[in-house]
């Protein structure tokens, strides 16, 4: 057989003329493409990261360089003493501590029940299961503020079937306690737990059913099976609804408003530091009364804080990074 020679062009416009401008076209437009592409990109990360950027500069901004018409994102006169403030008005300390030791227990007992509703979704049949799915979503629908009347009433006058009132003479006042917290994600009715099961089950359901009924042959039970065999496949969706919920409850301000009256959290010390800030600058004054604070030194201990917020949730992602990203690819593919 002959071989056929193809000719080789080394020269791009000596192979544009041959192919009559077609590779100039593709060419230019693979360009325009790329070029798009990476405006839109850019687009989307800087309305994303503007604003934190912004709040970092003027965190550092002394409250001269606030009024100066010249600085504008470079602070002029470098300074820390707005997170000292923020801090010492915050009683950063303590917050952190309750709101690490609350969000982190929360997240616990959320995960754990929402695996066994999810799980059990996903594998068993059981009377009116459609029924039940359906109020879970609900519960995803349904924002928790409608039934805010509710919820004060029942944990304010908190009884079981009356018998606390026949025993004690009166109901249970719960509010200003961490309980209400733990009675309502260990009963599933917790700060997005709806969401949590839904995500739980579409990840149970996509597992061959085969690995359980292979344990079963193999002498496990129904619980050994659940514990040994799926939830070592279930790791990546659970450290994605671990994180979904330790930050929601780092930052949530409803439920921490109605139930915890005096314990201090980082997400309501911040919603009063603007209140506070008058008050305590008038302390340290010497002032019988509150300072009066212009508003963009308002705005910057209120920017400050915010960053200190922020900050524990950054160094959490930092080294949940990578189990969160594998079940952003493993839900991709499965779903």
């Amino acid at each position: 057989m002959s071989k056929v020679k193809v000719k080789k062009y080394s020269n791009f416009w000596e192979r544009n003329r041959k192919s009559n401008g077609y590779l100039l076209k593709k060419t230019l437009l693979g360009y325009g493409v790329s070029i798009c592409r990476f405006i839109l990109l850019f687009g989307m990360c800087f309305l994303i990261l503007q604003p934190i950027l912004n709040k970092i500069s003027v965190s550092f901004m002394s409250e001269s360089d606030l009024y100066n018409s010249i600085v504008v994102s470079l602070p002029q006169n470098f300074t820390t003493e707005n997170y000292k403030l923020a801090a010492s008005i915050m009683h950063y300390g303590e917050g952190l501590l309750h709101s690490f030791v609350i969000s982190l227990t929360i997240a616990l007992v959320q995960i754990s029940v929402c695996t066994l509703v999810g799980y059990g979704f996903a594998r068993f049949k059981f009377p009116f299961r459609g029924f039940w799915f359906a109020c879970v979503i609900l519960v995803i629908l349904i924002p928790p503020q409608t039934i805010s009347s509710s919820l004060y009433l029942n944990f304010r006058f908190f009884d079981i079937l009356g018998i606390f009132e026949a025993v004690r003479g009166s109901t249970i006042n719960m509010r200003g306690s961490v309980l209400p917290y733990y009675l309502l994600s260990a009963t599933c009715m917790g700060l997005k737990n709806g969401l949590y099961i839904y995500m739980i089950r579409q990840f149970f359901r996509n597992i061959p059913k085969e690995l359980e009924e292979a344990a079963y042959v193999d002498g496990c039970g129904t619980l050994k099976t659940f514990i040994r065999i799926m939830l070592p496949d279930a790791k990546p969706i659970l450290t994605s609804c671990f994180l979904f919920a330790f930050v929601w409850q780092w930052t949530d301000g409803f439920y921490s408003n109605m139930f915890l009256g005096s314990t201090r959290l980082l997400s309501t010390s911040l919603t009063q530091v603007v209140d506070n800030l008058g008050i305590y600058i008038g302390r340290e004054l010497g002032l019988s009364q509150g300072a009066q604070v212009s508003q963009a030194l308002a705005n910057c201990i209120l920017s400050t804080g915010t960053l200190m917020i922020i900050l524990p949730l950054i160094i959490l992602y930092l080294f949940a990074q990578k189990g969160f990203v594998e079940s952003l690819s493993s839900s991709g593919i499965k779903m």
